[in-house]
């Protein structure tokens, strides 16, 4: 497996165990969880999205027959997906506490651009590859 797999599929499971850690605490704490969001985005973006992105780096250049398009795509892919995710953590943390929404803006725009930037590597991976005859 190349790195960039690796990297996703590892930050998935980091992501995937915090997600089970605050659903054990907001199973303790009540209904008026205020982390909720945070829970629910380490387990889409977090776990579901990170191991997408990590097994697609993986299977879809060997679908394709050709090599990925972009390794510095998906590396700069792989850090804004992380630091979009964190600090959109952070931006509700700020927003429960002070009311505040600038944070999470700009750190959900930078989970967003990561997100550009897979589809965008993965179309170019794809283009490549030599069309499938079928059969008359």
């Amino acid at each position: 497996m190349s790195k960039i797999t690796v990297w996703f599929i590892k930050s998935a499971m980091v992501y995937f165990m915090l997600a089970v850690i605050l659903g054990l605490h907001m199973a303790v704490s009540g209904a008026q969880y205020p982390y909720m969001p945070i829970h629910a985005h380490f387990n889409l973006l977090g776990w579901i999205s990170m191991m997408i992105y990590g097994v697609g780096y993986h299977i879809l250049p060997r679908f394709s027959g050709k090599p990925l398009y972009s390794e510095r795509i998906a590396e700069w892919q792989f850090w804004l997906a992380n630091i979009g995710l964190v600090g959109m953590t952070l931006g509700w943390i700020v927003r429960s506490w002070q009311g505040g929404s600038r944070m999470l803006l700009i750190f959900s725009i930078v989970e967003a651009v990561s997100s550009v930037m897979f589809v965008v590597n993965m179309f170019k991976t794809i283009k490549a590859a030599p069309a499938l005859q079928v059969a008359k």
